[in-house]
């Protein structure tokens, strides 16, 4: 009795493991589903593949090393990081520095404007916060494009 239940444990551990792999390595023929998923015949044979390696009691990183040596890194969906895939890793993380530094740029351009700051050194007294609005609004040019304002401006100069 204990044996039967000990060989059923181990096929309940190989079964699991291999589906584990399976889930984690992409079907070559189909391209867009696991092995597990996939009902093309190099899945199903790879299927068995693995489930032949686990049984002879080949680890799981030795399985994946196989996989990736006979059919290629594009097999396994979790490629590792290297100098080759490094710029698609990076990408994102250099795509949002870059916004977040144009962001805080426009903002900070926007916070000091070089006319205010020369009126200040000139007069030796910073402005009021009063007359900095009041220096934006004349300092600062109009949004270029089609704005209510300058539709109604056009339309009352006719």
């Amino acid at each position: 009795m204990e044996n039967k239940d000990d060989e059923m444990k181990k096929s309940q551990v190989v079964e699991a493991r291999a589906r584990n792999i399976s889930h984690n390595v992409r079907c070559t023929e189909c391209g867009s589903q696991s092995i597990e998923d996939s009902q093309a015949d190099i899945a199903i044979l790879l299927r068995k593949l693995i489930r032949d390696e686990i049984r002879s009691g080949t680890s799981d990183k030795e399985i994946y090393k196989k996989l990736e040596e006979e059919y290629g890194e594009t097999v396994l969906y979790a490629p590792k990081f290297d100098l080759q895939t490094a710029a698609l890793w990076l990408s994102p993380l250099l795509v949002a520095g870059a916004a977040a530094g144009v962001w805080g740029y426009k903002k900070h351009r926007q916070k000091t404007n070089v006319h205010i700051m020369a009126l200040n050194l000139v007069r030796g007294v910073p402005l009021t916060p009063k007359e900095k609005e009041t220096m934006l609004d004349l300092l600062i040019p109009p949004p270029q494009g089609l704005t209510p304002s300058s539709l109604w401006s056009r339309w009352r100069g006719r």
